[in-house]
């Protein structure tokens, strides 16, 4: 979370990162508190920079899941990135970094 609260007035996230956290962390790992934390420190951080899922997003989506082989999850990360002109960062290396489709964290350029 540290890369949360270093990147924070650069901070985008997608709605579905919500879900994201809650899964890995409160389903996953068994900590809901920490899921609860984490999803507030992210909301806190983002502001009005979480971006909401539309429409065109899923369609755009599809088609990215379908040209690269990725889940429409992943590929919803990579259809919002693209919309707002950002860079996407991931430490999924086999789905999205590989596919030069996102960057490390450590690759990434932060103003």
């Amino acid at each position: 979370m540290t890369l949360v609260r270093e990147q924070a007035p650069s901070l985008n996230a997608l709605d579905l990162t919500l879900y994201e956290v809650a899964n890995a962390i409160g389903v996953k790992q068994g900590d809901a508190k920490e899921a609860s934390r984490v999803n507030r420190l992210l909301l806190r951080c983002c502001g009005d920079r979480v971006l909401s899922v539309k429409a065109e997003l899923v369609e755009a989506a599809l088609q990215i899941a379908a040209d690269h082989g990725l889940t429409a999850y992943d590929a919803a990360y990579v259809a919002a990135a693209r919309h707002h002109s950002l860079t996407l960062v991931s430490a999924d290396i086999r789905d999205l970094v590989s596919k030069g489709l996102a960057v490390t964290p450590d690759a990434a350029d932060y103003p």
